[in-house]
């Protein structure tokens, strides 16, 4: 029987992007080949408890070692040695280096080496020493995006054909709520009746700043979801609220009752929070650079990553014309209703298949 091993170890702590792919393709697949052995890798602790229904369904092992720690690359061999799949899908930029099996690899972006100067030195030497080589081995590469395709072909030297591109997908759970939902949402949180949405962290690339020198001066309040302490380590005055994480069903009213979400980092290897925010019915403003362009085409505002005032120019337009915000609202529900994390976990099933010869 194929058995597949699904890496899960990155699932630690508050739900990035990479860790809610990896655990949408570990929900979905399964179902899709009902003939094979499908296992999750997980981190030596195991997965978080309040995963709700991205809470895998297959079963589970626990790593020897922690993702991307000093004995990672060691006793990640020992652990495939031990559970022997048919292939292993590194859903992350951590590929098993000393591992002669067949590999299917996402890599998601190339900002470890496009970004090399706020990118830690061990991370840059990490994807070169140890990605690149064996990438280049794996029987299939899997990436997000055409931006991303062109980046990795770029800086690993690999033909752009290495890489297919399936795009990240909406779980249907990220729709626009109820208009009581989002009432008690705002009072639960101290939320204003209209507010500016912004979604990030405080690494440089995410481009939070840009933000500083017009938040004040908004009609709106700025609302600023980007991990603890972000305002202070950002440069943000008191008039900005800050949340802490938030879980899938309140970041869905977080999304919904903005006047805008604002997302002006420079380098998305894909750029889901902006999917998922328009697909909750939410006007987006996006930084024009990286993957967004691709992601969010004409179904939101583009804008320079550098530009302040016209930062402050395009939350203006969209807070002043209401016929605009439901303009942009629609089309970004279309275009987020196109991208299903099903297609993704077909496609890359089709991937499977073809690494292991046969399709």
């Amino acid at each position: 029987m194929v058995k597949v091993l699904i890496d899960l170890r990155m699932v630690r702590g508050h739900l990035h992007g990479i860790a809610r792919y990896a655990l949408e393709l570990a929900r979905r697949i399964p179902a899709l080949e009902p003939g094979w052995q499908f296992v999750g890798l997980t981190a030596p602790q195991g997965v978080p408890d309040d995963l709700g229904e991205l809470t895998p369904r297959i079963p589970l092992v626990k790593a020897t070692a922690e993702f991307l720690s000093v004995f990672e690359q060691p006793t990640l061999l020992a652990d495939l040695l031990r559970q022997r799949p048919t292939l292993f899908h590194a859903t992350s930029f951590s590929v098993p280096a000393l591992w002669p099996g067949k590999l299917v690899a996402t890599l998601h972006d190339a900002n470890h080496l496009a970004l090399s100067e706020s990118a830690s030195i061990t991370r840059t030497a990490y994807y070169r020493t140890v990605v690149g080589p064996r990438a280049a081995r794996a029987q299939a590469l899997i990436t997000v995006s055409e931006f991303s395709r062109r980046e990795l072909s770029a800086h690993l030297g690999f033909r752009p054909e290495r890489f297919q591109v399936i795009g990240n997908g909406v779980d249907p759970s990220f729709r626009a709520p109820l208009a009581q939902d989002l009432e008690d949402f705002r009072a639960r949180r101290g939320l204003p009746a209209r507010y500016f949405a912004v979604v990030g962290n405080i690494k440089p690339f995410k481009n939070l700043s840009v933000l500083v020198p017009i938040a004040d001066g908004l009609p709106a309040t700025l609302v600023l979801l980007a991990g603890r302490g972000a305002r202070r380590a950002i440069g943000f005055s008191e008039k900005v609220i800050e949340l802490s994480p938030l879980p899938d069903e309140e970041l869905v009213r977080f999304y919904a009752g903005a006047c805008a979400v604002l997302v002006p980092s420079r380098y998305e290897g894909f750029g889901l929070p902006a999917l998922e925010a328009m697909a909750c019915g939410a006007p987006v403003i996006v930084s024009s650079s990286g993957s967004h362009p691709e992601v969010v085409g004409g179904a939101g505002i583009l804008v320079s990553p550098d530009n302040p005032l016209a930062w402050r120019e395009a939350c203006l337009r969209v807070f002043r014309d209401e016929g605009l915000r439901r303009e942009l609202s629609a089309a970004g529900r279309e275009r987020a209703a196109r991208a299903s994390w099903d297609d993704c976990a077909r496609q890359t099933l089709q991937v499977y298949r073809r690494a292991l010869g046969s399709t």
